[in-house]
């Protein structure tokens, strides 16, 4: 075989590595432009969860209209301290739950120049408190604990530790001087331990938020707090690891227009809790039955 001939088969060879490379790098890593439908994911984005209904409803809610987007999404099981520290160091997409300006106020300072916290709230009626049973009619301040603390057994049921209102319930101790304990447990142990009381007529404090499902299950009333070191009304907003924003500019434009009234949120909450060992289907059931209110955000 002639020099030439030799030449032309191992230029004709490069180029079709050439082409086979430029082939599979399109569409790839975290860009938003492949089109819906395709087969081709746009990206993986990672999504905190912390085992709070509300929480549960809504990050299945997003991985439920995302995936249909084309997007692959993870959702992390991670505790509130350590999930804005992911955030911040960039190994987590989105915190979907910052309740501000008093509940994770120690986070968003400290993290404030590290992550990207929206300036608008997805959810603007939360309140958050010590909550107790309704049949408890001579217990209505926190300012009532200390005198009937052999009644509670000076405890306060709380849930998991490092969760911005279990942080402020420390403070509320100081601040009133409560000779309680706040005991530690999970969301899950902690709502138990309310029915389980309720049922039995029997003294109980918690740290409670609403939205909330155990307040349809359980008459509760929040206590009065003459201090306001819970605060008043509380927002829920987003936050992203810094460089979110450049790469998955759709999705970033889509959550910073994502808003829930109580209706709409409570609706989601029940879905989701209907379907308890399944959540995304619940999820699933709520995208398809508010496409309405799914494509506002998507403007």
């Amino acid at each position: 075989m002639s020099l030439r001939r030799i030449s032309q088969l191992i230029l004709f060879t490069i180029l079709l590595f050439a082409l086979a490379a430029c082939g599979s790098n399109s569409g790839s890593g975290n860009s938003d432009g492949a089109t819906d439908g395709s087969n081709e994911s746009k990206g993986k984005i990672t999504i905190g969860q912390i085992n709070w209904p509300e929480n549960i409803a809504m990050t299945n809610m997003w991985k439920a209209i995302l995936e249909d987007k084309g997007y692959n999404v993870e959702l992390k099981l991670i505790e509130m301290g350590p999930q804005m520290a992911a955030i911040a160091e960039g190994d987590l997409d989105v915190a979907p739950e910052v309740w501000l300006p008093v509940q994770d106020k120690s986070y968003y300072e400290k993290y404030k120049d590290e992550a990207n916290f929206f300036e608008d709230p997805w959810y603007d009626n939360g309140r958050v408190g010590l909550a107790v049973p309704k049949y408890m009619e001579d217990i209505n301040s926190i300012e009532d604990l200390n005198k009937n603390k052999d009644r509670f057994s000076s405890e306060i049921i709380g849930f998991e530790p490092g969760a911005g209102t279990m942080l402020v319930t420390e403070e509320v101790i100081k601040e009133y001087d409560l000779d309680y304990e706040l005991v530690e447990s999970s969301e899950a142990a902690m709502i138990t331990s309310i029915k389980r009381a309720a049922e039995n007529k029997e003294p109980i404090v918690a740290p409670l938020w609403k939205p909330h499902y155990v307040f349809s299950e359980v008459d509760l009333k929040f206590l009065d707090d003459p201090k306001k070191t819970y605060g008043g009304v509380e927002k829920i907003y987003m936050a992203t690891r810094e460089d979110f924003a450049s790469d998955f500019e759709k999705v970033h434009k889509w959550m910073k227009n994502f808003k829930l009234n109580d209706e709409e949120l409570g609706e989601l909450m029940v879905n989701v809790k209907e379907n308890e060992d399944n959540p995304i289907k619940g999820a699933q059931k709520w995208v398809k039955e508010n496409q309405d209110v799914i494509e506002k955000w998507m403007k």
